[in-house]
């Protein structure tokens, strides 16, 4: 049975003992599943951001669906944000309100990131110690008024914060003073575009990486879009500040010369961009400088992303790509020469070590016995009314892609079958006991 164990594909069997893996041992013939030749068995993918919105806005997603989307796209365990719930994950309550929200509705295994605003800034600890795995901010507005974002003072303030106590604050990284401010800027992908340039990454992923620096904390750049910004972070990394970064599938296989106008399901903050600043993705994806690729699943109600009529800069922003990210990243890889093996750590110890899940997205003794059986040369075309997400919704509608996830496994369960859909729920609550 092909395998992918420790950046090689071999035959192998994988034992397992109530939900654990206990063994990984030569190919056995006889074991009780057997996978097909055209099918190799991957480490069930880890998603460290994702938007569940649970509890508070169940209509624009959910536990129940979006998990379940998450075991159909290999997703295993997924990290969640601390918006858009209601309320926002910004106190012990308020993670305690979500977890018991979370309670038999898990397909996958569950963990949640903490929110750092200017109202908790000085109590961060004690949302660690009641389980969030770090601190998620914004450098410019979030969109969401409960949910405000940090000047450059607080983020010093809570970067030396959470260094006390050894966490890690991620940082959706816009400097506001190169944004358009919010309001109607029309139809014309070029226009969104330009309301949000480059440059307000590049502004606000320095001034991280100088207070990382300056605290000596651990930080993280959620969803780089601007590939150019990435030049320094090779130079923060050799120079050991404590940095990581990551990027979305929708940053790695959609470019802006082919977004239609008038086209909200494209539209994300920040934006996608051209197809030379892809390319500067892809060269930071094979040299390592991007640590992981993560899906920034941000549903909400069609609603909010039609209203405006077509009007980009008045329809809400947010990509759906849980259940499809494992293939539209292979898609794009194999295109670019990329084999499985350099993509999958991006995919699954990647965003694991961020989010400090140390037994997930790996296949070996202890582990969770968390599997999925893809098949990287199976065609589909995506249909957005058949995929799991409550917002039927996805930029990559009617595109063909490769790579099949044919079963998924978590805690040793089935809990998905291609052509069966969901088969049942045995997702654990990761906010207590070990990761």
């Amino acid at each position: 049975m092909r395998t992918h164990l420790g950046g090689a594909e071999r035959p192998a069997t994988i034992r397992i003992e109530a939900g654990v893996i206990t063994a990984v041992e030569d190919f056995d013939a006889r074991a009780d599943v057997v996978l097909g030749p055209d099918q190799v068995l991957l480490p069930g993918l880890v998603d460290s951001h994702v938007h569940l919105n649970d509890p508070g806005r169940t209509d624009w997603e959910g536990f129940t669906t979006g998990t379940a989307a998450a075991a159909a796209g290999g997703v295993t365990t997924v990290v969640d944000m601390p918006l858009n719930s209601l309320p926002v994950t910004t106190t012990p309550e308020a993670l305690a309100a979500k977890r018991a929200a979370a309670v038999g509705n898990l397909a996958v295994d569950l963990a949640c990131w903490g929110g750092a605003v200017p109202e908790n800034l000085g109590r961060l600890r004690a949302l660690h110690e009641a389980g969030v795995t770090g601190f998620k901010c914004f450098l410019a507005p979030s969109g969401i008024d409960e949910f405000g974002h940090l000047d450059a003072a607080q983020l010093e303030a809570a970067l030396a914060e959470i260094a006390a106590f050894d966490g890690v604050l991620v940082v959706h990284a816009e400097d506001p003073v190169h944004l358009h401010p919010p309001g109607p800027l029309g139809p014309r992908y070029a226009d969104f575009l330009a309301s949000r340039p480059a440059a307000s990454e590049a502004v606000a992923v320095a001034a991280v990486i100088e207070a990382a620096r300056r605290t000596g904390a651990r930080a993280h750049v959620v969803h780089l879009s601007d590939g150019a910004s990435l030049d320094a972070v090779r130079t923060a990394k050799a120079q050991g500040v404590r940095l990581t970064v990551e990027t979305c599938p929708h940053y790695l296989t959609l470019q802006a010369e082919d977004v239609p106008d008038a086209a909200p399901a494209y539209k994300c903050c920040p934006p996608v961009r051209d197809r030379a600043n892809q390319d500067l993705l892809w060269e930071g994806v094979a040299d390592g400088t991007i640590d992981a690729v993560v899906s920034d699943h941000s549903p909400s109600t069609h609603a909010l992303k039609e209203q405006g009529d077509g009007d980009l800069g008045l329809a809400w922003g947010g990509i759906s790509g849980l259940q499809t990210g494992l293939a539209t990243v292979w898609t794009r890889a194999r295109q670019r020469g990329l084999d499985l093996a350099d993509v999958l750590p991006l995919l699954t110890t990647g965003p694991a070590g961020i989010a400090g899940l140390s037994r997930a997205g790996r296949l070996a003794v202890g582990a969770p016995a968390h599997l999925v059986a893809f098949e990287p040369d199976t065609a589909w075309t995506v249909d957005a009314a058949r995929l799991e997400y409550r917002t039927k919704l996805s930029p990559w509608h009617g595109q063909e892609l490769q790579g099949l996830v044919a079963a998924t496994w978590v805690n040793g369960e089935q809990v998905w079958d291609a052509g069966a859909g969901l088969l049942t729920r045995a997702g654990r609550d990761l906010t207590e006991g070990p990761r």
